[in-house]
């Protein structure tokens, strides 16, 4: 009966494994706010970045205001390997990130390790 148990229990752990790293999770998305000829978006880094989906406009210029409340040493950098950017983010603290919006894509964002990501969309 032990080993029973022990297999369910074995297999749950795997099923959630398998879940959690290769399963479809709801994803923040945003639009960035256009004002005086200028798009911004605030994004929250706790575990992860929140909103994990951010649209722009292309040729309007656009910054990303990232506030690191995670402890976590992780999320201590964003990487942007498309645009040349790696941004050290203070705990607490505001920081911009000014992107370059002349081209249209999809450009990905990650954290120092490249664990956690985010994407940028220019249309």
């Amino acid at each position: 009966m032990t080993k029973i148990l022990v297999l369910i229990v074995g297999l749950a752990i795997i099923g959630f494994i398998l879940w959690w790293f290769f399963g479809k999770h709801a994803v923040a998305s945003v639009d960035a706010t256009v004002t005086d000829h200028q798009q911004s978006v605030d994004i929250e880094v706790s575990g992860g970045y929140s909103p994990e989906n951010v649209v722009l406009k292309q040729g309007v210029p656009a910054v990303l205001n990232f506030t690191r409340k995670d402890a976590s040493s992780c999320l201590d950098h964003v990487v942007f390997s498309d645009f040349g950017i790696n941004q050290a983010l203070p705990q607490n603290q505001a920081e911009t990130v000014q992107i370059d919006t002349s081209k249209p894509g999809e450009y990905e964002w990650a954290c120092g390790m490249d664990m956690f990501h985010g994407k940028l969309i220019i249309k």
